[in-house]
């Protein structure tokens, strides 16, 4: 380990591995609220935040553990529940006339066609507008869930349904 009287000990969050403060500072810097994706084993977390001088402010939320409300009887770690997750949160930050955010993913490691993507592809849909490559989403089959099985895309129309309504 360094040691010396001009050694600089790095913050606390870095050090963990939590935050890349490069990277956070660039999106603060543009001014736009940011779609905070987060995934677990078990679940997904979107969130619409705005950043202010005394802290983020969380305008909208989803987990895809609130899905269970709405019907869904599937698993809540998937790539549709990711992607209903998403629009929920999209629908919820609409209500609070959010029109554009920057996605912020954090440390975790992308996969074209993932779960993170899928919440994106959710917020998309329910009209938030964030900049993308389309090559990045996953296709509309997966999103249903059909490569899971058959019953499972019946019920992810039934639960969209039930989230499009006001």
């Amino acid at each position: 380990m360094t040691q010396g009287p001009h050694y600089r000990v790095p913050l606390r969050r870095r050090r963990e591995g939590r935050t890349d403060y490069r990277v956070r500072a660039k999106l603060l810097r543009s001014g736009k609220p940011r779609a905070v994706v987060r995934k677990t084993l078990r679940q997904m977390i979107v969130q619409l935040v705005v950043a202010e001088a005394t802290g983020d402010r969380v305008l909208a939320t989803a987990q895809s553990s609130e899905l269970k409300e709405h019907g869904w009887s599937a698993g809540t770690g998937n790539l549709p529940a990711a992607y209903l997750t998403g629009y929920l949160a999209g629908r919820r930050a609409s209500a609070h006339g959010l029109k554009e955010a920057i996605l912020d993913l954090g440390g975790q490691r992308p996969s074209p066609g993932g779960r993170l993507f899928a919440a994106l592809q959710g917020l998309l849909d329910s009209g938030v507008a964030v900049p993308h490559s389309p090559d990045v989403l996953p296709a509309k089959e997966r999103v249903r869930g059909t490569h899971i099985g058959a019953e499972l895309g019946q019920l992810f129309d039934t639960v969209k349904k039930k989230l499009e309504a006001p």
